[in-house]
């Protein structure tokens, strides 16, 4: 970060209440101020989940495919079977192979791609790949349709911008939802989809509120709080 870009944040972060939530629209505005003028900076939410992380039945993981996308091109890797490769390859996925691609995997350490996606009879192969993958987060998994027979569907889910989202051990989601670039309108629909998606994912264990906090920041800029029912009441 540039001194320059520095004390712009830094000037930026004055002018706004730090403990107040603002509406979508508002705090897009603020962030937009901090955004660099250089690039097209990547949007984020964290979300604060009232669930106790260290539970296993308290586990929030899933995705969901955005009504604009992510404003980036997803480069996919398809691991399947021989039956299977004129299929992804069809669907437009970037790279196809079955054991080839898992030695290059296994020989180079090789990560050159945003998703892998497998069928479940390939699985048992692809999850010896694990030291690599996990590192990356980019092992297969079915709760999130990157293992299925369908996997046509899932290459086109894929090149479309699903995204893909899991807490931390801090109970807490980090999710892009699109580009500075898109508006406040198109990240803020992007955002709900977002949230359509989550609530149907609250653990009948949690107690009290799901969403406890929500923050909206650009890759270099400081976050600004949003008011949770601005999103919700559209859910």
């Amino acid at each position: 970060m540039t001194t320059r870009q520095g004390k712009r944040i830094a000037d930026v972060a004055k002018t706004y209440d730090h403990a107040k939530k603002y509406h979508f629209s508002e705090a897009f505005d603020l962030m937009q101020k901090a955004a660099s003028k250089k690039f097209d900076e990547t949007v984020d939410l964290a979300i604060n989940l009232g669930i106790d992380p260290k539970k296993s039945d308290q586990m929030v993981r899933g995705s969901c495919v955005y009504p604009h996308g992510l404003g980036k091109k997803v480069v996919v890797l398809a691991i399947v079977p021989p039956d299977k490769v004129e299929e992804a390859t069809k669907a437009g996925a970037d790279f196809v192979g079955g054991d080839d691609m898992i030695e290059k995997i296994q020989n180079e350490s090789w990560v050159g791609y945003d998703k892998l996606l497998t069928t479940p009879a390939m699985m048992g192969k692809v999850g010896k790949l694990g030291k690599i993958l996990g590192r990356r987060g980019l092992m297969p998994n079915p709760k999130v349709g990157t293992v299925t027979n369908d996997i046509a569907e899932a290459v086109k889910m894929a090149k479309a911008g699903k995204v893909e989202f899991k807490v931390n051990k801090a109970g807490v989601l980090c999710v892009p939802i699109g580009k500075v670039s898109f508006g406040s309108q198109k990240l803020q629909e992007n955002a709900e989809e977002l949230f359509r998606s989550l609530v149907k994912l609250k653990p009948s264990t949690a107690k009290g509120a799901f969403i406890k906090k929500i923050s909206l920041s650009s890759t270099m800029g400081p976050g600004v709080k949003i008011d949770e029912n601005d999103l919700l009441e559209k859910v």
